[in-house]
């Protein structure tokens, strides 16, 4: 039975049954100036685990999941995120939910798209701002595609389009970093 609820072979022997925490956007407790990162319909728990672990190490006040098709509680998840899946406050939501959450408190929605126009080096992060991120696979929903304030690209300098979307995700979050301090 243990064997049947383990993920992997030769498992080191441990087991833990836990409560799974739910909070919701209201329960929010954000600083004077946030820096939130909202995950669209991310398939992979390698690359979900990769943005939580990304929005701790840049001090991301909230994650917020719309439409998640990975389970945060994913062992993958928690894996590549290096345990901090259970530091990192995130929260359930609908895009329309969210979206209404951000502009009551005059949040900017910032997404990135291969094809935007403008660099992520030439915008303000500086302020109260959610990075938006899409699927690996599909991008973007055409919901968030009309709602968010900007849509912003990284610098491809070689052959490649895009970036994962973990590794996109660190690179405007740290310039947020960067910008804010």
């Amino acid at each position: 039975m243990f064997e049947a609820c383990s993920y992997r072979e030769n498992p080191d022997g441990f087991l833990a049954d836990c409560n799974v925490f739910r909070t919701s956007l209201h329960d929010l407790s954000l600083s004077p100036n946030p820096l939130i990162l909202i995950v669209e319909s991310v398939e992979k728990p390698g690359n979900l685990g990769a943005l939580l672990r990304t929005a701790d190490a840049t001090g991301v006040d909230a994650v917020i999941l719309n439409d998640p098709v990975t389970d945060i509680f994913n062992p993958n998840v928690i894996r590549a995120s290096a345990g901090v899946a259970f530091a990192v406050t995130s929260i359930v939501a609908t895009p329309t939910e969210t979206l209404q959450y951000l502009k009551t408190r005059h949040i900017a929605v910032v997404a990135t798209l291969p094809t935007a126009e403008t660099s992520l080096f030439q915008i303000a992060l500086s302020g109260p701002v959610a990075i938006l991120m899409g699927s690996e696979k599909d991008g973007l929903s055409d919901f968030w595609m009309h709602h968010c304030d900007r849509h912003i690209k990284l610098p491809m300098r070689g052959r490649a389009d895009s970036l994962n979307v973990s590794a996109t995700a660190a690179a405007v979050l740290y310039e947020a970093v960067r910008q804010r301090s």
